[in-house]
């Protein structure tokens, strides 16, 4: 038997089993943890615990994925990943890529935190900073600083080399600012990345924006290691110079901490 929305919501609570920014001081950064993997793992198993108390077809519609069934509690969530479709099975909730291969573990954490967040909200269609989520402002700065500010600096004043690294990421153009894209890191995250081309007086600035629902959908830092993760795969298609094939890959952020409450 599968435990009801409310419940469901109710047994998180209890247990704990959300993100929050318990350690994020005004210099925070997405890093390595003393017993970060140990911690990632606990976590990682009551991520999985609390799904599998849910319908799986409950979650799928709530998360925007595809669910196959394959038989009686057997099957697979399939979705898009910035740009790559993953699968994750059900009911060992272990995610793989198109090679068949085991994701890493942070990236794993963050597909599960989205399954266990999604709440099924309309997108908003209206993009705000990180900021103007809610409890990001006092960490704004820090989010900012590996975010936009990096690929500033990646990037500098080469406007077509921003575009052209944000097409091969799979960015849809739109009409804001100097250069902006829409990247579909999930099926209900999209991220609007925008560049402000600087000149001799002014210099250039890029802001990573998300759609207002999106703490529906992942925790706040959460929300700020997918930004992490998104200035990673664009500054590495600048520095590759996009020539290889594993520019398309799954990004991934080997040396980032999620921060819990709750006993691991």
């Amino acid at each position: 038997m599968y435990l009801t929305r409310v419940d469901f919501e109710d047994f998180k609570k209890r247990k704990g089993i959300i993100c929050v920014m318990t350690n994020f001081g005004l210099g925070w950064r997405p890093s390595r943890l003393e017993n970060s993997s140990l911690q990632l793992a606990g976590r990682m198993l009551e991520l999985r615990s609390a799904l599998q108390l849910c319908d799986p077809g409950l979650v799928a519609a709530r998360s925007g994925v595809s669910y196959l069934t394959f038989g009686p509690g057997q099957g697979e969530f399939h979705f898009p990943f910035f740009g790559k479709v993953i699968t994750v099975t059900w009911p060992s909730l272990t995610g793989h890529g198109d090679t068949d291969e085991e994701l890493p573990p942070i990236v794993q954490a963050l597909l599960l935190y989205y399954l266990v967040t999604a709440d099924g909200t309309v997108l908003t269609g209206k993009w705000v900073s990180f900021a103007d989520l809610p409890d990001g402002r006092m960490y704004n700065a820090a989010y900012q600083g590996y975010s936009g500010d990096k690929i500033v600096k990646a990037f500098g004043f080469d406007l077509p080399a921003f575009s052209s690294a944000c097409l091969k990421a799979g960015g849809k153009p739109v009409e804001v600012g100097s250069a902006s894209f829409v990247m579909q890191a999930l099926p209900n995250l999209p991220m609007l990345v925008t560049y402000w081309l600087g000149d001799e007086d002014f210099p250039s600035s890029c802001k990573i924006l998300f759609d207002a629902s999106a703490t529906h959908y992942l925790p706040i830092d959460g929300c700020a290691i997918a930004g992490s993760m998104l200035t990673n795969k664009l500054c590495n298609l600048k520095s590759q110079g996009f020539g290889e094939d594993r520019n398309n890959s799954i990004p991934t952020f080997p040396d980032v901490g999620i921060r819990t409450s709750g006993e691991l």
